[in-house]
């Protein structure tokens, strides 16, 4: 199976799908792995691009370290898959903590490889609440998250796929499959790495790495996302850069790749073909 590997000797696990066309990376939401972009990376291919999915440190196939588990080591990690493939003129695409992990990218490694950004029900620019972010989510949220994944993670998993995350609690149409393949992915995520990346996409301000991006940026954000609300989300991130549009998907939840999946895959290749 293709690795790279990081400075620290950690093997990343990467999927690289298409034709040698314009490449698109996509990066994955916390507990899952580059599967979770399988339908997105099929499609792109098919349309003439390459398509390339990797697993974060300690999710899915890659290595788990006990260190690293946070967005400096990602966005290091996503630099060594950049560099050692020698993509250039890429489209940057992240779902949730994935869209913290290129825009932390952005800001320790500059946009020399990159074209274009897509945040797609991303958590910057900061999601806790803090004194100077009076309009976070509250630091119980995140830490029942930690206290369901210390004490019994397969349930905490099951939960998510069947309420917040896909939006099954207000009824919309997912299937069983998808929630077993989110409680699968999760499962195959390290216990220390799931446990760590609470606090990285939860207490990591993107703030100023949003305050660097010059490139065209896309933000995609569904107005009823249960687990970024978009007033956390998109709608703050796209009044701190400087060259961003926001889409919002009326009605729509957290887990865009799987609920609105022909539109969000519409919306992906128009704006990589501009």
């Amino acid at each position: 199976m293709p690795y790279v590997t990081t400075d620290d000797g950690a093997q990343i696990f990467f999927k690289d799908w298409g034709v040698e066309g314009t490449p698109v990376v996509l990066s994955h939401g916390w507990p899952l792995n580059a599967d979770a972009w399988e339908a997105a990376a099929l499609f792109l291919a098919t349309h003439g691009h390459r398509a390339v999915a990797h697993d974060r440190r300690g999710h899915g196939r890659s290595t788990q370290t006990w260190h690293g588990n946070e967005m400096d080591t990602y966005a290091d990690d996503l630099a060594t898959l950049l560099d050692t493939l020698d993509l250039r003129d890429v489209t940057l695409v992240g779902h949730s903590t994935g869209g913290g992990e290129i825009v932390r990218y952005l800001g320790r490694h500059g946009s020399a490889r990159v074209a274009k950004l897509v945040l797609v029900s991303a958590v910057p620019p900061l999601m806790v609440r803090r004194n100077d972010n009076p309009d976070g989510l509250p630091v119980d949220t995140f830490d029942a998250l930690r206290q369901g994944e210390a004490t019994d993670r397969a349930q905490l998993y099951r939960d998510l796929a069947d309420g917040p995350f896909f939006s099954h609690n207000r009824k919309q149409d997912v299937s069983q499959g998808v929630r077993d393949a989110f409680w699968l992915q999760g499962m195959a995520c390290g216990h220390r790495a799931a446990y760590e990346c609470i606090a990285a996409f939860s207490a990591t301000d993107f703030r100023a790495d949003l305050a660097t991006i010059e490139v065209p940026t896309l933000i995609i954000h569904g107005d009823d996302d249960q687990i970024v609300p978009i007033e956390v989300g998109g709608r703050r991130s796209v009044d701190l850069i400087k060259n961003a549009e926001l889409k919002v998907y009326e009605g729509a939840g957290h887990g865009l790749p799987d609920t609105d999946r022909d539109r969000l895959h519409a919306d992906l290749l128009d704006f990589i073909n501009i």
